[in-house]
C-alpha cells in the first residue's frame, strides 16, 4: 500500500551506475552480471588498500611505511573489512572513498602547497567526500566525527583556520548535493553534521579574537566557544527538524540515550539495536587478534608518543605562541614539531577508536586507520627522534637504522607467520547451502500470484523481493518513521496476540500471506530480554517467557504466543489463516479475506 522511491531512500546509485556501465561495455558475452559486480567491489578494495598505502607514505616519507600498512590490513582482514563474506554492504562501497578522502586531506594539510596542487587536492577531497556520502546511509555520522576532528585542531590552533573552513564547506556541499540526488531526502537536511558545521562557522564569526591572550584567557574563550557551538548546533538542528517534521533518525538518538546509560527504555526500535551484538561494545578478543600481528602493540607505542607530543603542542599554543608549524619541547639538539597532517590523523584515530570501542560495527573505520597510524609511527623520523632524545640516545644514524630496521623485521615476521595460511585460504572453494530458503522461494514463485503481498521478518522479506519480485509489507530499511511503525505492527505475529488482532493488522497492510520462522519464534541466539519475542512482550506491556525477573508493572498477556499457537490448527486460528507451505524452517499461511 506504499511505494518506496529507492533512489531517495536507499544508497543504490552505485548499482544503477554499474548496471548502465555493464550494458554499455562490450563484456556481456564474457562476464555474467554477478561477477562484474563482485569484481568491481573487489577492485574498490584494491583502491582502499592503495589509499591506506599512500596516507602512510605521506605521513612518514617512506614507501616502506605504506607497504607495512597494506600488509597489516591484509593480515588483520577479519577485523579490517567485511568484504570477503558480505560483499554488497554499503560500507564496502563507501570506505574506499573515505580512505581516498583521508589521504587527500593528509596531503592538503601540508604547509606551503603550490596553488595548483592545493586546488587539485581540494577537488580530490570534494569528489571522494561526495562519493562517500552517496554510497552509505551512515555518511553524516562518520563525517560528523571528522568535523569534530577539524574543530578540535582548529580550536587548539594545530591547523590553519582557512584550511579547516574549506573542509567544513566541502562536507556541507557534498552532503547537500547528495540530498538533491536523493530527491531532497529530509534526513540529510536534518543531520547533525550540517547543523554543527554551520554553528562552527557562525561561532567563529561571533568570536573573532579566539586565538589571542594569555593561557587562562584563551582557555576561557575556548570553553565559551565550545558552549556556543554546542548550543547553536542543538538550536539549528531542532529548528530544521521542526520545519521538516523530521522523525526518521529519532530511533538512533533513543538508542544512543539508552546505550550510554541515560535511562532504560522499552522502545522496540531502540532495543532492537541495543540487543544486536554488532551495536554492542568491542569484544576483548579483537585486541588479541590485533596483537597477534603486532599491530596493536605498535599502535599503542606510536599513539602514546604522539599524544604526549600533541598535548605539549596544544599547551604551547594556548600559552600564546602562534607561529606556523607549532614547535614543542626542545630536547638536546633541535626542535621536534607536530605537523598539521600528523595532528589530524592522531585526533582522527582517537575519535574513531572511541566510536569503535563503543559500537563494534564501526570498528572497520578504526582498524584500517590503525594500520596506517602504526606503520607511519614506526617509519617516522620525528617519532624515533623524540624517543631517542628521551633516553639520551639521539644520533641521526640511529634514527635511520630504527625507522627502516623495525618495519622490515615486522614484515619478515608477518610473512613467515601468515603467508602460508593466506595461500591456503585462497585455495579454498566454498558453496552457498540453504535448501529450506531455496525451497521457500521456489514455492512462492510457483504457487502464488505475482501480485501477492507477503508479511514476515525484514531480512526474509528482502530475500523474497529479490528472489520472487512479490510485494512486501515491510523492508529492512529502518531509517523511516512510518516503516518502523509498520515493522513493529507486522512483528506482532511473534507476540502474544489473538488471531483476530493479527489478522486485522496484517490485512490493514494488504497482506495475503504471512511467513513464520522457527528461528525467531523459538529463538535462543540472544539472552532473555533480547529475544525478539521478549522485545515485543515488553513493548506491549506483557511479562516475558521463561525464568527470570520482570518489571513489576508488566502483566500476563490474555492470549498465547501467536507463532506457537497457530501451529496447533485450532478453530479460532484456522478461521483466519490456512497453512499452505511448511518445511523445517518456514511456515507460510494464507490470510482469509473475511473480517
Amino acid at each position: 500500500m506504499r511505494t518506496i522511491n529507492l533512489l531517495q531512500r536507499m544508497n543504490i546509485y552505485q548499482e544503477v551506475f554499474l548496471s548502465v556501465l555493464y550494458r554499455v561495455l562490450p563484456i556481456q558475452k564474457y562476464l555474467e552480471p554477478v561477477y562484474f559486480y563482485i569484481y568491481t567491489l573487489f577492485g574498490l578494495q584494491a583502491i582502499y588498500v592503495t589509499a591506506l598505502y599512500v596516507t602512510s607514505w605521506l605521513l612518514s616519507g617512506t614507501w616502506l611505511s605504506g607497504l607495512l600498512a597494506a600488509f597489516w590490513y591484509i593480515t588483520n582482514r577479519i577485523d579490517t573489512t567485511r568484504v570477503e563474506f558480505t560483499i554488497p554492504l554499503r560500507e564496502n562501497w563507501a570506505l574506499p572513498f573515505f580512505a581516498v578522502q583521508i589521504a587527500a586531506i593528509t596531503y592538503f594539510l601540508r604547509p606551503k602547497l603550490q596553488p595548483l596542487s592545493e586546488r587539485l587536492t581540494l577537488l580530490a577531497i570534494f569528489i571522494s567526500t561526495f562519493l562517500f556520502s552517496l554510497t552509505w546511509q551512515f555518511n553524516q555520522f562518520m563525517m560528523l566525527m571528522q568535523a569534530l576532528v577539524l574543530f578540535t585542531l582548529d580550536s587548539l590552533d594545530m591547523l590553519p583556520a582557512v584550511k579547516a573552513t574549506w573542509l567544513y564547506g566541502i562536507q556541507i556541499t557534498g552532503l547537500l548535493l547528495v540530498c538533491i540526488l536523493q530527491f531532497f531526502n529530509s534526513m540529510i537536511l536534518g543531520s547533525l553534521l550540517i547543523s554543527f558545521n554551520l554553528s562552527v562557522l557562525i561561532a567563529r564569526k561571533l568570536q573573532k579574537n579566539l586565538k589571542s591572550g594569555s593561557f587562562l584567557t584563551r582557555l576561557g574563550k575556548l570553553l565559551l566557544h565550545l558552549f556556543v557551538v554546542f548550543c547553536l548546533t542543538l538550536f539549528l538542528n531542532n529548528i530544521i527538524k521542526k520545519i521538516l517534521n523530521l522523525k526518521s533518525d529519532e530511533h538512533i538518538f533513543k538508542f544512543l540515550k539508552a546505550k550510554f546509560g541515560f535511562g532504560a527504555t522499552r522502545d522496540f526500535d531502540a532495543n532492537l539495536y541495543l540487543c544486536e551484538e554488532a551495536f554492542g561494545l568491542l569484544p576483548f578478543n579483537t585486541f588479541e587478534r590485533l596483537s597477534d600481528t603486532l599491530l596493536f602493540h605498535a599502535y599503542i607505542f606510536v599513539l602514546f608518543i604522539t599524544v604526549i607530543a600533541a598535548l605539549t603542542v596544544a599547551i604551547h599554543n594556548l600559552s600564546g605562541s602562534t607561529n606556523g608549524q607549532k614547535s614543542m619541547d626542545s630536547m638536546g639538539k633541535g626542535t621536534v614539531s607536530l605537523k598539521p597532517e600528523t595532528a589530524y590523523n592522531l585526533i582522527h584515530t582517537i575519535l574513531f577508536g572511541v566510536l569503535a570501542l563503543s559500537t563494534m560495527r564501526m570498528k572497520y573505520l578504526w582498524t584500517s586507520h590503525m594500520c596506517v597510524f602504526a606503520s607511519f609511527g614506526l617509519c617516522s623520523p620525528e617519532i624515533w627522534e623524540l624517543l631517542l632524545k628521551l633516553f639520551h640516545l639521539y644520533n641521526p644514524k640511529r634514527i635511520c637504522i630504527m625507522r627502516y630496521l623495525v618495519p622490515i623485521l615486522i614484515l619478515l615476521y608477518l610473512g613467515y607467520k601468515f603467508w602460508p595460511g593466506m595461500m591456503d585460504e585462497l585455495s579454498e572453494l566454498r558453496e552457498f547451502y540453504d535448501p529450506d530458503t531455496v525451497e521457500l522461494m521456489n514455492w512462492i514463485n510457483s504457487n502464488t500470484p505475482r501480485k501477492a503481498v507477503f508479511a514476515g521478518s525484514m531480512q526474509l522479506l528482502a530475500g523474497v523481493k529479490l528472489c520472487t519480485g512479490r510485494t512486501l509489507t515491510n523492508h529492512p530499511h529502518y531509517e523511516d518513521d512510518s516503516l518502523r511503525a509498520r515493522t513493529k505492527a507486522v512483528y506482532q505475529i511473534y507476540a502474544k496476540r489473538s488471531p483476530e488482532e493479527v489478522h486485522t493488522l496484517l490485512r490493514s497492510f494488504g497482506a495475503d500471506y504471512v511467513i513464520l520462522e522457527d528461528s525467531i519464534c523459538y529463538e535462543r541466539r540472544h539472552r532473555r530480554g533480547c529475544r525478539l519475542r521478549d522485545l515485543l512482550d515488553v513493548a506491549n506491556g506483557h511479562v516475558m517467557d521463561g525464568p527470570g525477573e520482570n518489571d513489576p508493572d508488566l502483566k500476563f498477556a490474555g492470549h498465547p504466543r501467536f507463532c506457537e499457537e497457530i501451529k496447533r490448527n485450532l478453530p479460532p486460528y484456522t478461521a483466519y489463516f490456512t497453512r499452505v507451505f511448511e518445511n523445517k524452517t518456514f511456515h507460510v499461511y494464507k490470510l482469509s479475506r473475511n473480517k
